[in-house]
C-alpha cells in the first residue's frame, strides 16, 4: 500500500446526488422533483406535529375536563417513620433540617417538604421543615421536640 493506491472505504463515501431546481436543462428543473402545486411543493413547509392529512387530529378529539393551577405547589412528604430511621441509624441526632434531609437524599434541593404523621417517633427533634401536618406537629411535640416550620 502506499499513497498513489489509497482509497475512502467502501460505503463511506455517499454521492449528493443531483442538483435540483437548476433550469430545464439539467433534467430536474421546473418542479425540482417536488410534484405540482399542494402544501408539500412550497418553500418552508413542514409537518405539524401531530397532523393526520386533515382528519381531525387526536389532541382535538379527546375530550379535555378539569383544570390545573399553575401556582400550585408540590410538597415531598416525609413521614416520621423516616425520621426516626434516620435517628436509629444514627444520622441524625437531635435536630432535623431541610439541608440535612438534602445531604442525606431523602429529598432533593429544589424540593419544598412536608412532614407527614404517619409513623411513630421516639426521639426528641428540633425538626425545621417548609411544613407539617397537625398530626405531625403534635407527634413532634409529644415527644419533646420542636416543629419549626421554614
Amino acid at each position: 500500500m502506499n499513497l498513489s493506491n489509497l482509497k475512502p472505504a467502501e460505503g463511506s463515501i455517499q454521492r449528493d446526488g443531483k442538483r435540483v431546481g437548476r433550469g430545464q436543462g439539467s433534467g430536474k428543473g421546473g418542479t425540482a422533483t417536488r410534484g405540482h402545486k399542494g402544501a408539500k411543493s412550497r418553500s418552508g413547509y413542514s409537518k405539524k406535529i401531530g397532523f393526520e392529512g386533515g382528519q381531525m387530529p387526536l389532541q382535538r378529539r379527546v375530550p379535555k375536563f378539569g383544570f390545573t393551577n399553575i401556582n400550585r405547589k408540590d410538597y415531598k412528604g416525609v413521614s416520621l417513620a423516616k425520621l426516626q430511621e434516620l435517628v436509629d441509624k444514627k444520622v441524625i441526632k437531635d435536630s432535623v433540617t431541610f439541608e440535612a434531609l438534602v445531604e442525606n437524599r431523602v429529598v432533593r434541593k429544589g424540593d419544598l417538604v412536608k412532614i407527614l404523621g404517619t409513623g411513630e417517633l421516639k426521639a426528641s427533634l428540633k425538626v425545621s421543615v417548609h411544613k407539617f401536618t397537625a398530626t405531625a406537629k403534635a407527634a413532634i411535640e409529644a415527644a419533646g421536640g420542636e416543629a419549626i416550620n421554614l
